[in-house]
Protein backbone atom coordinates (compact mmCIF):
# COMPACT_ATOMS: atom_id res chain seq x y z
CA UNK A 1 0.00 0.00 0.00
CA UNK A 2 1.24 3.55 -0.88
CA UNK A 3 1.43 6.46 1.59
CA UNK A 4 1.84 9.82 0.53
CA UNK A 5 1.31 12.95 1.85
CA UNK A 6 1.22 15.54 -2.23
CA UNK A 7 2.84 19.04 -1.50
CA UNK A 8 4.01 20.94 -4.46
CA UNK A 9 7.68 20.02 -5.49
CA UNK A 10 10.25 22.63 -7.00
CA UNK A 11 8.24 25.27 -6.08
CA UNK A 12 9.84 27.98 -4.46
CA UNK A 13 8.30 28.70 -0.76
CA UNK A 14 6.04 25.52 -1.52
CA UNK A 15 6.99 22.16 1.13
CA UNK A 16 8.29 19.30 -0.50
CA UNK A 17 6.37 16.02 -1.45
CA UNK A 18 6.04 13.58 1.53
CA UNK A 19 6.23 10.52 1.50
CA UNK A 20 4.34 9.13 4.93
CA UNK A 21 4.89 5.21 6.79
CA UNK A 22 4.34 4.81 10.42
CA UNK A 23 5.29 7.99 12.55
CA UNK A 24 7.58 9.04 10.13
CA UNK A 25 7.59 11.07 6.81
CA UNK A 26 10.50 11.02 3.93
CA UNK A 27 11.60 13.41 1.60
CA UNK A 28 14.41 13.04 -1.78
CA UNK A 29 14.32 17.05 -1.35
CA UNK A 30 18.24 17.66 -1.33
CA UNK A 31 18.30 15.37 -4.82
CA UNK A 32 19.95 12.45 -6.09
CA UNK A 33 17.44 10.34 -5.83
CA UNK A 34 13.94 9.77 -6.32
CA UNK A 35 11.51 8.06 -3.91
CA UNK A 36 9.13 5.63 -5.92
CA UNK A 37 7.07 4.12 -3.21
CA UNK A 38 6.80 3.76 0.25
CA UNK A 39 5.07 1.41 3.05
CA UNK A 40 4.90 -0.25 6.60
CA UNK A 41 4.74 0.52 10.12
CA UNK A 42 8.35 0.33 11.17
CA UNK A 43 8.01 -2.84 13.38
CA UNK A 44 9.82 -5.47 12.84
CA UNK A 45 6.93 -7.98 11.07
CA UNK A 46 6.44 -4.69 8.93
CA UNK A 47 8.99 -2.94 8.55
CA UNK A 48 9.16 0.68 6.73
CA UNK A 49 10.09 -0.26 2.78
CA UNK A 50 10.96 2.78 0.72
CA UNK A 51 12.14 2.52 -2.78
CA UNK A 52 14.56 4.45 -4.23
CA UNK A 53 16.13 5.36 -7.69
CA UNK A 54 19.52 6.83 -7.76
CA UNK A 55 20.33 8.31 -10.75
CA UNK A 56 24.04 9.32 -9.71
CA UNK A 57 26.83 7.27 -7.48
CA UNK A 58 27.34 9.90 -5.51
CA UNK A 59 26.25 10.00 -1.78
CA UNK A 60 22.62 11.45 -1.41
CA UNK A 61 20.52 12.45 1.93
CA UNK A 62 17.30 10.78 3.02
CA UNK A 63 15.06 13.51 5.62
CA UNK A 64 13.16 11.86 7.99
CA UNK A 65 10.33 13.82 9.68
CA UNK A 66 8.47 12.43 13.06
CA UNK A 67 6.12 14.78 14.88
CA UNK A 68 6.15 12.66 17.67
CA UNK A 69 9.26 13.24 20.25
CA UNK A 70 11.49 10.19 21.83
CA UNK A 71 9.27 9.37 25.23
CA UNK A 72 10.52 8.85 28.60
CA UNK A 73 8.80 5.23 28.38
CA UNK A 74 9.54 3.80 25.32
CA UNK A 75 7.97 0.89 25.74
CA UNK A 76 4.75 1.84 23.95
CA UNK A 77 6.32 3.80 21.41
CA UNK A 78 6.57 1.98 18.10
CA UNK A 79 8.79 4.92 16.60
CA UNK A 80 11.42 4.68 19.32
CA UNK A 81 13.11 1.52 17.59
CA UNK A 82 11.51 1.12 13.44
CA UNK A 83 12.84 -1.13 10.84
CA UNK A 84 13.64 0.23 7.75
CA UNK A 85 13.84 -1.41 4.56
CA UNK A 86 15.56 0.33 1.70
CA UNK A 87 15.35 -1.43 -2.05
CA UNK A 88 17.96 0.40 -4.48
CA UNK A 89 17.63 0.97 -7.77
CA UNK A 90 20.76 1.51 -9.47
CA UNK A 91 19.93 4.14 -12.51
CA UNK A 92 23.89 5.72 -12.03
CA UNK A 93 25.17 4.44 -15.25
CA UNK A 94 27.55 2.76 -13.08
CA UNK A 95 28.04 -1.10 -11.08
CA UNK A 96 28.10 -0.73 -7.16
CA UNK A 97 31.21 -2.38 -5.16
CA UNK A 98 30.12 -0.73 -1.59
CA UNK A 99 27.49 0.69 -0.14
CA UNK A 100 27.25 3.14 2.97
CA UNK A 101 24.70 4.75 5.30
CA UNK A 102 25.23 7.44 7.89
CA UNK A 103 22.57 8.74 10.03
CA UNK A 104 22.90 12.48 10.77
CA UNK A 105 21.03 14.15 13.44
CA UNK A 106 22.28 17.74 12.05
CA UNK A 107 22.87 17.89 8.15
CA UNK A 108 26.60 17.20 7.07
CA UNK A 109 27.32 16.60 11.09
CA UNK A 110 28.17 12.78 11.75
CA UNK A 111 26.18 11.67 14.30
CA UNK A 112 27.99 10.77 18.02
CA UNK A 113 26.67 8.56 21.49
CA UNK A 114 25.15 11.21 22.74
CA UNK A 115 22.98 12.24 20.16
CA UNK A 116 19.97 9.74 19.75
CA UNK A 117 20.22 8.48 16.77
CA UNK A 118 21.91 4.61 15.75
CA UNK A 119 21.64 1.63 13.95
CA UNK A 120 20.58 -0.01 17.13
CA UNK A 121 24.12 0.45 18.86
CA UNK A 122 23.36 -0.81 22.18
CA UNK A 123 21.39 -3.76 21.18
CA UNK A 124 21.90 -7.30 19.96
CA UNK A 125 21.29 -6.63 15.92
CA UNK A 126 22.00 -10.55 14.97
CA UNK A 127 19.59 -11.27 11.98
CA UNK A 128 18.31 -8.08 12.06
CA UNK A 129 20.56 -6.39 9.24
CA UNK A 130 20.32 -8.19 5.84
CA UNK A 131 21.04 -6.77 2.27
CA UNK A 132 20.71 -8.50 -1.28
CA UNK A 133 23.59 -7.70 -3.67
CA UNK A 134 26.32 -7.65 -0.65
CA UNK A 135 27.04 -10.72 1.33
CA UNK A 136 28.49 -8.67 4.90
CA UNK A 137 28.20 -5.21 6.37
CA UNK A 138 30.37 -2.96 8.74
CA UNK A 139 29.09 -0.66 11.31
CA UNK A 140 31.39 1.84 12.77
CA UNK A 141 29.50 3.69 15.63
CA UNK A 142 31.77 6.31 16.96
CA UNK A 143 32.45 9.30 16.61
CA UNK A 144 29.57 8.38 13.98
CA UNK A 145 26.70 5.94 13.43
CA UNK A 146 27.67 4.42 9.61
CA UNK A 147 27.07 0.71 7.90
CA UNK A 148 28.75 0.10 5.13
CA UNK A 149 27.65 -3.23 2.77
CA UNK A 150 30.72 -5.30 1.16
CA UNK A 151 31.55 -7.94 -0.89
CA UNK A 152 29.22 -7.61 -4.18
CA UNK A 153 28.04 -5.94 -6.95
CA UNK A 154 24.96 -4.26 -8.35
CA UNK A 155 25.02 -3.06 -11.95
CA UNK A 156 23.70 -1.00 -13.81
CA UNK A 157 19.39 -1.08 -13.94
CA UNK A 158 19.64 -3.46 -10.67
CA UNK A 159 18.44 -3.13 -7.43
CA UNK A 160 19.78 -3.95 -4.07
CA UNK A 161 17.86 -4.30 -1.08
CA UNK A 162 18.85 -3.28 2.60
CA UNK A 163 17.36 -4.07 5.84
CA UNK A 164 18.38 -2.43 9.28
CA UNK A 165 16.87 -1.00 12.29
CA UNK A 166 17.19 2.81 13.67
CA UNK A 167 17.17 3.39 17.22
CA UNK A 168 15.46 7.02 17.02
CA UNK A 169 15.82 8.69 20.96
CA UNK A 170 16.86 12.34 19.18
CA UNK A 171 15.01 15.04 20.55
CA UNK A 172 15.00 16.66 17.19
CA UNK A 173 11.78 16.41 14.60
CA UNK A 174 14.15 16.06 11.50
CA UNK A 175 17.15 13.55 10.92
CA UNK A 176 19.31 12.35 7.71
CA UNK A 177 20.57 9.16 6.27
CA UNK A 178 23.08 9.62 3.85
CA UNK A 179 23.56 7.08 1.45
CA UNK A 180 26.25 6.07 -0.76
CA UNK A 181 26.59 3.90 -3.24
CA UNK A 182 30.11 3.45 -3.74
CA UNK A 183 31.83 2.47 -7.64
CA UNK A 184 35.11 1.52 -8.22
CA UNK A 185 37.86 3.67 -8.63
CA UNK A 186 39.62 3.76 -11.67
Amino acid sequence: MLFTDFASEGIAGEEPELWTAGPYSFSDELGGFTIRAISGKGTIDDPIVITEEFDSATPTTLVIRTERIALANPSEDVGILFYLRVQAINGSGHPWIEFEFELQEQLHVPSDYGDGLSFYQPGDKTGMIHSTGFREFNDDFEPYDRMVFRGGQVDPGANATFEFPVADFTPKRTFYLVQDPRIPSS
